[in-house]
Order: structure tokens, then sequence, then C-alpha cells
């Protein structure tokens, strides 16, 4: 894509982006009913190069999601059931010894294993032990596969996105800390409405099968990510993406009193930059090529929910990370002041 030098040709950009977008949108709407939070927010992740964790129940849909947005985006789709007895080279791949019928020599051929594709459907993450989540820990963040002494590039785009069921539910392993940062967004898919669960009847009980069009593919993805990066943000915005960031360091500078009182552990600068180029993502959908305060304020639960770490105080009294999380945006000022916000509230 060539890099657009006027405001008119910007605006154009955007114009077309914010149509993909919808048209992406609704054609991930002829199959999945309802939660359009939650198809917007997978959506604005894609187009920021970001993986995405879907917590829920069983059953609300989460996997039929991903393999929608598969089909409407024209990307090679590759799905891992985890399981307990799922093993690193399940996902990675192996190497095989091979036999030359015609020379009778044998040498080893690495097979490559379903992280080889564009869309990872990683099903039930939480099912199978750390040592397998952790295979996909590079892959994730520097988009390659190191296997044995050889390391391997993944085609572009490349993003995983991973379900998972609730952790309090038998049979399942909490993601490492490690992990869960690589995640650029944790979206909490919920029951559907009287309204919705009653369209889903309907459609699912048919013989009639539903087939969403096809709207964007790998290249155009890629030219939309370089667009999202090329959106103005401002300092004091960004000032405002660092401070919301720091809020949640116990201790720190701008620490408010919820932090230290229900946090252990504060988000890393993964939190800041998922921040920002999400609320990127926001500024294009409303027409603008700016970032507003309000724009970093819709994107701040889903970047940060699963970053931050609970102490046993919050435990004991059934406080959630959303709670706290949502306190901050709260209570941090969007302008900032010469004083730190420790100082200011004693």
């Amino acid at each position: 894509m060539n890099t657009a030098t006027t405001p008119e040709q910007l605006q154009a950009e955007a114009d077309q982006f914010r149509k993909e977008f919808e048209g992406v949108r609704e054609a991930v709407g002829q199959v999945i009913v309802g939660q359009q939070r939650v198809v917007e927010a997978t959506l604005t992740a894609l187009l920021c190069g970001g993986n995405v964790l879907l917590e829920g129940v069983p059953g609300l849909g989460k996997t039929e999601l991903v393999k929608a947005l598969s089909q409407v985006l024209k990307l090679h789709f590759r799905r891992i059931q985890f399981t307990p007895d799922l093993m690193p080279g399940d996902i990675i791949g192996t190497d095989v010894l091979e036999t030359d019928r015609e020379t009778g020599a044998k040498q080893f051929r690495f097979l490559r294993g379903p992280i080889f594709c564009n869309l990872l459907l990683a099903d039930e993450i939480n099912r199978t032990p750390p040592k397998t989540q952790a295979a996909l820990l590079e892959a994730m963040q520097e988009k390659k596969v190191t296997a044995g002494n050889d390391t391997y590039k993944l085609d572009q785009p490349f993003l995983v996105l991973a379900t998972q069921n609730p952790i309090e539910q038998e049979g399942t392993y909490p993601l490492p800390e490690a992990q869960l940062d690589r995640f650029f967004f944790k979206l909490v898919v919920g029951y559907s409405t009287r309204e919705e669960l009653a369209t889903i009847v309907e459609r699912t009980t048919r013989s009639e099968q539903i087939e969403p069009e096809k709207v964007m593919d790998g290249r155009e993805i890629l030219r939309w990510q370089h667009l999202v990066r090329q959106v103005v943000l401002a300092k004091h915005v960004q000032d405002y993406i660092v401070r919301l960031a720091l809020a949640t360091h116990v201790d720190g500078p701008f620490a408010l009193p919820i932090t230290n009182k229900y946090l252990r552990w504060g988000c890393s600068p993964r939190a800041a930059q998922a921040m920002a180029l999400a609320a990127k993502v926001r500024a294009l959908l409303e027409g603008r090529f700016n970032v507003s305060f309000e724009d970093v304020r819709r994107v701040f639960l889903p970047a940060l929910r699963h970053r931050v770490i609970l102490n046993f105080e919050a435990q004991a009294e059934g406080i959630d990370t959303d709670r706290v999380l949502l306190e901050i945006l709260e209570k941090l000022p969007e302008k900032a002041s010469d004083a730190p916000v420790a100082a200011v509230l004693k």
C-alpha cells in the first residue's frame, strides 16, 4: 500500500477500512447470532495483528465464531483440540525418518504441525498442561517456530484465537502469566438473550446450511494493519494510556487505593501497546485519523483484564479484575497533572 500523503487520501483509506470492517462483521453475523461486542473486538485485535483469548462456558459459539472468521477472511485455517495428552510436537511438528526408495538412504525430514497456518484455533486451550501450552509462546509473540536446530518463519498474517472454559471448571489448567500476556485481548463470551436464543434454535434446526461470503483476504489484512499504525496518537492521549497502565502497578506513583488494596501484580508494557493499537482501530471506525480519550476507554478492559493479578484479599472478598480495572478507569483523570495520582489522593 502506498503511504497516504494528504488528508483526503487518509480519509479515503479510513472510509474504505470502515466499509470492509462492517462487511466482515455483517458476514460473520450471518452465522453468529448476537455477540456483536465480541465479534467487533475480535476483528479489532485481528487488524492490529494480535491474538485473542475467548472465555466462556461450553456451547456459547466461541468455536463457531473462529470458524466463521476463517471463512469470511479467506485465511489458511487450522484447528487444534487441546486435551490433557496433547504434546508440543502435535502443535509444532516433528522430525520423521524417511527412506529413499531408490538409494535406501535414510534421512530426517521435518513434518510441519498445524501451527503452520494463518489462523490457528486453539480450542479449549486450558485443558492441556502448561508444557504443551508453552509450545505456542514463540509463535504468538515472534511469528516463528523453533524445532530442534532450525527456525521457521510463519506466513503472515498469523494469529491465534484461543478458547477456554472458566478456570473453576473441572479438568482445566490455568494459563501461565507469560502466555496470557501474549494475548492482545481477553473477551468474555456471555449467554444469549431470549430473542437471540430463539434465532439460534431456528437457524440450527433446519436443513439449510448458511455459508458466509468471503470479504477480506490475507493481503488486505496486512494492508489494513499498516494503515492502523499510521493513525495519529497525540502525546496527551499517549500519556493517558501510559498512566492507565502504570495505575495497575502496586505502590507505584500512579497507583490508586484500589490498586494497592486488591492487586498483586500490574500489567506489562504490552498492555499499553495493545491499548494504543486498538484505540487506533476505534478511531478509524469513527471516521477519524486521530485517537481520542474515548477510544482508549473503550478498549481498556479487554486489553488489561488478563494482565493483572489479584492478591489474596481480593480473592477472599470475591473481587474480580474487571471491578478493579473499572474503578481505575473511572478515577484516573484523562488529563495529566504535575503531581502523580498517589500524591494527589493523599
